[in-house]
């Protein structure tokens, strides 16, 4: 079963900086993709970011130019940089690890909160 171990939430004011962390359990390179959603109260999970095993990497419009994605194969970890933050970017950030055979696994979250 794979693990994976959201970390790095918090509270910061709006323009602020955050880096979210998810350590998965085997080889990022295993899965055929790593995302990162968000759900805030009251609102469907949204796909915020993905990066690809070949490196290819996405993000929603609403977080372009702010947050990045990127990954660390020696220690199993796909961060998610976000930078100049709004408050409406506060939610629960998920990772989800997508697998070839078309399963995925998900995290538990982080709460991350953008005062104003």
């Amino acid at each position: 079963q794979v693990q994976l171990v959201e970390s790095g939430g918090g509270l910061v004011q709006a323009g602020g900086s955050l880096r979210l962390s998810c350590a998965a359990s085997r080889s990022i390179f295993s899965f055929n993709a790593i995302n990162w959603y968000r759900q805030a109260p009251g609102k469907q999970r949204e796909l915020v970011a993905t990066v690809t095993s070949g490196g290819n990497t996405n993000y929603a419009d609403s977080v372009k130019g702010r947050f990045t994605i990127s990954r660390d194969k020696a220690k199993n970890t796909v961060y998610l940089q976000m930078n100049s933050l709004k408050p409406e970017d506060t939610a629960v950030y998920y990772c989800n690890a997508r697998h070839p055979s078309g399963g995925s696994n998900w995290g538990q979250g982080t709460q991350v909160t953008v005062s104003s």
